[in-house]
Order: structure tokens, then sequence, then C-alpha cells
């Protein structure tokens, strides 16, 4: 009796192998574990979840970078005030930008001039220059490197997922009566990519009052818990609206911020 387990068709003949798209690390990478932060849609601010987890992250005493894979919307220098003048570069290899904190940064807002100069590029132009982030530039040694995702499931998400070895998934999502379909698109695009989901960090959860501590829901009653239940994945945070937080965002000074709200980490993290 044979012990071929190779996949079959349905005309009993051998499936063909599914095409590999991995490309491979500069030579100067080591990077550990890969953690791609995802949405469903924009504007839930996944950019700012990315920061934050990273910061709590290097807190611990790993070291940790940010790939800034939104080619189109960086955001991830300006949290951190690094510019272009803090990226180095020889013949053939990039070497990321470093925050204050040690925090590695590659973004194609590192490369422009100007940062609010557009990116006017057609998809496959995008899907390349993101895979030389990865190719092209030497992150030394990174224990967990963070991929700020642009939103949604179009070209550049499917590049992440089928070009780099991405180790696992935070969802980004908001107390909206839409978390639930938001959320079920991100889940649905994992498990086609076959990529383990970490877990669910609601942002913008609520905003508590500076005199009582009460936690005010600004977009009503809160549906992260029940919708992760659902697909049997853990919240792993929820983030307050804070303008101290917003503040340090926009100043460049987001690793001077105090907020711990990401230790949740510490129990997804080793899982992967």
């Amino acid at each position: 009796m044979s012990n071929d387990n190779t996949p079959k068709s349905n005309t009993g003949k051998m499936a063909p192998p599914q095409p590999n798209f991995k490309v491979d690390p500069n030579p100067g990478s080591h990077v550990k574990k890969m953690i791609a932060v995802v949405s469903g849609k924009g504007g839930v601010g996944k950019s700012s979840v990315t920061a934050m987890s990273a910061l709590w992250t290097s807190r611990q005493g790993h070291s940790v970078g940010i790939l800034d894979a939104d080619i189109t919307g960086p955001s991830i220098p300006r949290m951190f005030g690094v510019t272009p003048y803090d990226l180095s570069a020889n013949e053939n290899t990039i070497f990321p930008a470093t925050s204050v904190t040690g925090i590695k940064v590659m973004s194609m807002n590192l490369l422009m001039e100007n940062e609010e100069q557009p990116v006017i590029w057609r998809s496959p132009v995008i899907t390349g220059a993101l895979k030389q982030f990865w190719t092209d530039v030497a992150w030394g040694d990174v224990d967990y490197l963070f991929v700020d995702m642009p939103p949604g499931t179009g070209d550049v998400p499917l590049t992440v997922f089928q070009s780099l070895p991405v180790d696992g998934i935070l969802i980004v999502t908001t107390p909206q009566d839409l978390v639930s379909m938001i959320v079920n698109k991100a889940v649905g695009m994992a498990k086609m990519m076959d990529v383990p989901i970490l877990g669910i960090v609601e942002n913008m959860s609520y905003i508590k009052c500076p005199h009582c501590g009460e936690e005010i829901h600004m977009f009503g009653k809160s549906h992260v818990e029940e919708t992760a239940a659902k697909e049997g994945i853990p919240v792993v945070a929820r983030i307050p609206i804070d303008a101290a937080m917003t503040a340090a965002c926009d100043t460049g000074k987001i690793e001077y911020y105090s907020g711990d709200f990401m230790s949740g980490l510490a129990e997804v993290l080793p899982k992967i």
C-alpha cells in the first residue's frame, strides 16, 4: 500500500505544488518573530497600536523593529521622531533608522525629501517597494518585528502575507456596531493565508473621566468581547482615547508616553 500523501486533484492526478512567493531577507537581518498589525478598514488607529505594541515589547527588554508597510500613508516615522537623516545606506544595503529608545524603523517617509509628498504609485510598484524593505534592509538582530499594515485586504496586505514570514497578526478595531464585520474581514484573510491570529486590540475604547475615573463609552457599548469569543481569539487590549497619547504621536514623542495598555501581549507573544 502506498503511503504517498501528495494532494490529488479531482481527476485523481497529483495536484501541482503550491507556489512559494516568500522572498529571502537581507543577509544582515536576523529577525526572530514577525507580527503584522492589521485592520479591516482605515481610521481605527492601527499605526498608534503598532507603535504602542513595539514600545511595550521594547520595554520588556526585547530588541524591536517596525516595518511600515503602509506605503502610501506612512505615519510611524513622525510618531518616533525619526527623519531621513537617521537612515543610512551603502551600495547594496539600507540600514533602518533607530529611535531614541533603540527601536528600528523603516518607512517610505524616510526615503522622501518631504514627508507630505504623496506616493502616487500603481500597485506593482508599491508591492515591489514593500518587498525591498525586507530584502534590501539590514535589520540586524531583532526579537520582534512589527509590520504596520495598510487597511483592508488588497494587494499590499496580500503581498505581506505571501512574501514575508509573518508569525502572527493582531487585529485592530473600534467599539462600533461594524466591529463584527471589520474583524471578520481580517479574520477571513488571516485564515486564508494560514497565519495565526494572536488577538484583537480595541482602540478608542473609552474616555476616562479626569475627575472620577469613570469610563465613558463614546461609541456606545463595546461588542469586542462577544466578537472575540465567537472567533475564539483573545482581546489583547482596550485602549482609551487619550489626548496625551495623541499629542505624543503628533510631536514625535510617543516613546515618552507612559501608557501601558499593551501588557496583554505578555500572554500571546510567547505562543508564537
